[in-house]
């Protein structure tokens, strides 16, 4: 009898037990997928057309996802060529770096590979002086470069990403941002460039730069981007790849699985959509009259129209073009008009600008 009451009390022991460890383990889940939750997007470099979102507006910390947006003002506003000392006020920056030391002299594009390639915030804040005599001016640059692709809900305190609570974006803002950037055809070799070897000034050798972002020898097609990680951003990538005529590009925050999920929305966005050209930018749309003048006015779209569409899009397809009956006499060339409006099931997905092609005199 105290044999079995033994045994009893043992299992009652190890069920209660496991039942605490199971709690355990159940309330560990629940963090832990809390924390995996992220913000994403895939987006057409082309158009800029959304493919998919989710909770893509939410303001998230992006660490090196920033350098996007720093690669880009640098190339437009420095010349590649020019050759940059490094000071004792930008080496040893904490975080990634490639070990720049000071009296180096480098080019701004060899800097530009070491910041895409390696993640070096040694070469973030090089380039970052290089530019605008110091951080906080340059942050300003990034900034002002931003607004002007109206991005609403970004700050940038820095050109690095290293955490700062004033420093974020949104997924939707950084794929603008890197759309735009895509376009800059430095900046796409930049970003596409698997391995290089650039100059160590102060040694008799040469720096091997391999890229830090998988997705270019992991995924078919791909162009880009950037990875990024911080403790508080949590893994990060922006992604991009062409296929069939059309690149897109994928923004993932705070994911953990980031290569895994972003190729996951790369190859589903791939297959659902297909590129078609609708409008040709030397189209004349439509000749219309110009108030109290016997002459008329041409009107036109600066760009061809190339929108992803899915299959039941196509089929539904409708097209509006909306301008007015007249022109006011005095209207400048290139003075916009109208749209072009595109909706598919009754829901508009696009729309163009309409322009003036002449003085309307």
């Amino acid at each position: 009898m105290r044999k079995k009451h033994f045994i009893s009390l043992l299992c009652l022991t190890l069920f209660a037990f496991s039942v605490t460890i199971y709690s355990f383990l159940s309330q560990l889940c629940v963090k832990t997928y809390a924390f995996s939750s992220s913000s994403e997007i895939v987006m057409d470099v082309n158009s800029g057309r959304i493919l998919y979102q989710n909770n893509a507006n939410a303001k998230k910390f992006m660490a090196s996802t920033t350098k996007i947006l720093t690669a880009i003002v640098i190339i437009e506003n420095c010349n590649l060529d020019e050759v940059v000392t490094v000071t004792k006020d930008t080496v040893g920056v904490e975080g990634s770096s490639i070990y720049l030391e000071v009296g180096e002299k480098l080019t701004v594009k060899d800097l530009l590979y070491g910041l895409m390639l390696r993640s070096g915030n040694d070469c973030a804040e090089t380039l970052a002086v290089h530019c605008s005599g110091s951080i906080k001016a340059f942050a300003g640059l990034m900034n002002e470069f931003a607004n002007k692709l109206c991005v609403k809900n970004s700050n940038f305190t820095n050109p690095h990403g290293l955490h700062d609570d004033n420093h974020y974006t949104t997924a939707y803002d950084l794929a603008v941002i890197s759309a735009y950037a895509l376009k800059n055809p430095v900046f796409k070799e930049i970003a596409s460039t698997k391995s290089i070897r650039i100059p160590f000034t102060t040694r008799d050798t040469t720096r091997y730069l391999k890229n830090k972002n998988k997705m270019l020898n992991e995924f078919d097609g791909a162009t880009g981007i950037k990875t990024g990680f911080t403790k508080k951003a949590g893994r990060c990538l922006v992604s991009s790849a062409e296929r069939n005529g059309m690149e897109i590009v994928c923004v993932v925050l705070n994911c953990p699985p980031m290569f895994e999920r972003s190729k996951e929305l790369l190859n589903s966005n791939f297959t659902a959509y297909k590129p078609y050209k609708l409008v040709e930018s030397d189209h004349i749309i439509d000749f219309i009259p110009i108030a109290n003048s016997e002459n008329t006015c041409g009107l036109y779209v600066k760009n061809d129209v190339v929108l992803p569409l899915t299959k039941e899009e196509k089929d539904g397809l409708e097209i509006v073009y909306e301008y007015p009956n007249i022109i006011e006499c005095g209207t400048k060339k290139d003075s916009q008009v109208g749209f072009i409006k595109f909706y598919s099931q009754k829901n508009l997905i696009f729309s163009e600008k309409i322009y003036t092609i002449i003085d309307a005199d």
